[in-house]
This record gives structure tokens, C-alpha cells and sequence, in this order.
């Protein structure tokens, strides 16, 4: 009787033990979501500009075709830029996910809440990705329309067409990290005394 009440005493305080590890972790990570937090949202602010900004541009495209002369460096200026804000906020997102990831975390459920902020954000990067690839492949296309003596104004680069699909499906972005925030709390009970130091 003495050896099942030992084994289940040392159970209870085994995982009574890995439960604090547990929450131990939760705690930290969410102080570090807490941190990033208005920055991710600054940063979800300007990709939600920039893609909006892009599906106008791209509707005046397609309603007006391509232009002629200055109208095309226009267009093809506006490519470039457009295509390095794309560029900028990829990297801003990158800069949260190498954030995430330099977390010594060991807790499975908090590895997993982490690995499916990691994941979000690099389906958003593929996707500023994909918006750079059209951008640039429209910039060339303008430059080489506003070179040929062929091009009379009637068309305009096939990637439009492709950005315009892209940004109609788009919702724009989550503010995925103030969702984990919320959900930490909530799972782990963090209160202010938690955050203490």
C-alpha cells in the first residue's frame, strides 16, 4: 500500500513539476508577444496599405490599359516601388519570426503555439513574395513596351492580371499575435503579478 501511495505521490509531483515548467515558458513567451505586439501591428497596417494601394493600381491598370510615353515610366516606377515596400514588409515579418524562433522553448504546447505563429508569417512572406515577382515582372514589361515601336497602347503586363486574382482573395492580415496574447492568457491564467520581472 505504502509503494502505490509513493508511486502516486511522485506521479502528482512529477507533473505538478512539468506543469509549472510549462506555464513557466507560457509566461515568457507571452512577454515577448507583449513586446512585439504594436510593432506586428504597425507592420500588419502597412502590409494592409501596400496591398490595397497595389489592387487600386492594379484596377486603374486594367480599366485604363498600360498608357504611352510618361504614363508608362509611371507605371513602371510605381512597380519598383511598390515591389520594395513588398520587399520591406517581408522583412519586417521576418524580423518577428527569427523573434519567435530564438525562444529556447522546450514545453510542447507552447512550441506549438509558436510553431503556428512561425507558420503564419511565412505564408504571409510567400505571399509578399509572389506580389514582388509580379510587381517586377510588370516593371519589365512596361520598360520594354515603352521600347517598342510595336506596343501601341492596347495591353498591359500579364502580371496585373496575376496581381489582381492574388489581392482579390486577400483579406487582409491577421493580427495573429495579439490572438496568442489573448489566448495564453486565457489557457495559463496570466495575470499581472506574472509579468512582474
Amino acid at each position: 500500500m505504502k509503494f502505490w501511495y509513493c508511486w502516486l505521490l511522485a506521479a502528482a509531483l512529477c507533473f505538478t513539476g512539468c506543469g509549472r515548467q510549462e506555464r513557466r515558458e507560457a509566461v515568457s513567451f507571452y512577454k515577448v508577444l507583449s513586446q512585439k505586439g504594436a510593432d506586428f501591428a504597425a507592420t500588419n497596417a502597412l502590409e494592409k496599405d501596400l496591398l490595397g494601394s497595389t489592387k487600386a493600381w492594379c484596377e486603374g491598370i486594367t480599366s485604363n490599359g498600360a498608357g504611352r510615353g510618361k504614363q508608362l515610366e509611371e507605371n513602371t516606377d510605381s512597380a519598383t516601388a511598390l515591389s520594395q515596400s513588398a520587399a520591406l514588409v517581408s522583412v519586417q515579418l521576418g524580423q518577428f519570426r527569427q523573434a519567435l524562433n530564438d525562444q529556447p522553448l522546450k514545453q510542447e504546447n507552447v512550441q506549438s503555439v509558436r510553431g503556428n505563429l512561425m507558420k503564419q508569417i511565412m505564408t504571409r512572406q510567400k505571399m509578399l513574395q509572389e506580389v514582388r515577382t509580379a510587381l517586377d515582372s510588370s516593371a519589365a514589361d512596361f520598360k520594354a513596351f515603352a521600347q517598342s515601336r510595336a506596343y501601341i497602347g492596347d495591353t498591359y503586363p500579364a502580371g496585373i492580371d496575376k496581381l489582381t486574382s492574388m489581392l482579390e482573395r486577400y483579406k487582409g492580415p491577421d493580427d495573429v499575435i495579439a490572438r496568442a496574447i489573448v489566448d495564453l492568457k486565457a489557457k495559463y491564467k496570466i495575470a499581472a503579478a506574472d509579468l512582474g520581472g
